[in-house]
């Protein structure tokens, strides 16, 4: 199937009036001249597929308002088919073990490492490529022997290290902190001040058990050969540990000075396309745009909202020194290079054809997935082509 006299954004330039050539799952020929036949469309630009490398989604279908459970089936077909239409063919869903949460809660290791195997079991029906990011909360060493049976089972594909107790990381403003709570939850902040006291109570830990999880955690990852990632680092002292500890990423971190030791270390940042899109934090910490001013921001993840993603390479385009090449890479190449993925993240012959199609309204109107058709809007006339059979 050939789509053609189109714009493709390839990883170094944009390619006007260009054909590209689907076969066999992958991307066969690129022209750069228009094609007869197959899909054509004036107007329409196409993207290589995104890969998300962190979506806290899954969670939001599993439990849609506070203590109403919805099955994995229905919540896994409902994220499979936003992530779809999102230009998003591989997406990382992040699923949290957390100190506080008590058997059955979302975030409990019990009831997280039920949701992991039942991903893992599921996701061979979905229309993208669905993995598997293990978020370990350090102060929560009894999931540490949860965590690493699941490694031996081969169900988890990335694990980062975070700490949410509130004073430090992503929360280090205890402010802005409480007055979050007490929005998101409807109360005083009086309310919410003690709740962020009651939190830090739970969640604090000797630095010695701290160091422990760290340790125990990376060990098994190296073990394993799944990646490890930082989260939220705050500091220049966490940023070393971190690396140190074999981290090859670092999500979202809260300060310029963090991300700038992270990346002498070797390491690749990670920032959340809501952030990028709306050019803040709404936590009050690092721009995404103010680490793509200085250079060093090199993978957007949709955090929250898949939708957000093509909307932050936009946002960043027209000052990347690159242009849209460069902020695509943001969400395609590099996010492939960080993870092991060779298969996929350009548009280049012999990559997996991992594709999307916006329109000049800024939408997407068509998404390949291995050269599978998994999402289209109806807007463009489309040859006939093998297309999977869900489950």
């Amino acid at each position: 199937m050939w789509i053609s006299d189109v714009e493709l954004v390839l990883s170094d330039r944009v390619v006007r009036g260009a054909s590209v050539l689907v076969a066999d799952g992958k991307i066969a020929e690129i022209q750069d001249r228009p094609v007869p036949g197959g899909i054509t469309g004036a107007n329409l630009t196409v993207y290589p597929g995104f890969i998300d490398m962190h979506g806290d989604m899954i969670e939001l279908e599993l439990e849609p308002r506070a203590r109403v459970d919805f099955p994995m089936d229905v919540a896994l077909a409902s994220l499979d088919a936003r992530l779809a239409a999102a230009g998003i063919t591989t997406g990382y869903a992040a699923v949290s073990f957390s100190r506080g949460a008590r058997d059955g809660e979302r975030r409990s290791y019990a009831h997280t490492s039920q949701v992991i195997r039942d991903l893992h079991r599921m996701r061979g029906a979905c229309r993208v490529d669905h993995r598997i990011h293990a978020r370990f909360d350090i102060t929560f060493d009894n999931a540490v022997g949860v965590l690493g049976q699941l490694l031996d089972d081969d169900q988890v594909d990335l694990v980062s290290l975070m700490d949410h107790t509130p004073g430090q990381g992503q929360y280090r403003n205890l402010e802005v902190h409480v007055k979050n709570k007490a929005a998101h939850h409807g109360i005083s902040e009086t309310e919410a001040r003690q709740m962020v006291a009651n939190a830090i109570a739970v969640r604090t830990r000797p630095q010695e058990i701290l160091m422990g999880n760290i340790r125990s955690v990376s060990q098994m990852c190296a073990q394993h050969g799944v990646s490890l990632a930082s989260h939220d680092d705050d500091t220049v002292s966490k940023a070393h540990l971190m690396a140190d500890m074999g981290a090859k990423i670092a999500e979202f971190p809260v300060t310029l000075q963090a991300a700038e030791a992270a990346v002498a270390k070797g390491l690749m940042t990670a920032m959340g396309a809501p952030n990028a899109m709306r050019g803040q934090s709404y936590s009050g910490n690092l721009s995404a745009r103010e680490l793509h001013a200085a250079g060093l921001l090199h993978i957007l993840a949709s955090d929250y909202h898949p939708g957000a993603m093509l909307a932050a390479v936009h946002a960043l385009a027209s000052s990347d020194p690159d242009g849209l090449a460069g902020a695509v890479r943001l969400a395609s190449l590099n996010p492939a290079k960080a993870l092991g993925l060779s298969d996929r993240g350009e548009l280049a012959i012999g990559k997996r054809a991992d594709l999307f199609v916006r329109d000049n309204r800024g939408r997407v109107v068509l998404t390949l997935c291995g050269g599978n058709i998994v999402y289209a809007d109806g807007s463009i006339e489309i040859a006939p082509v093998r297309s999977p059979a869900f489950a």
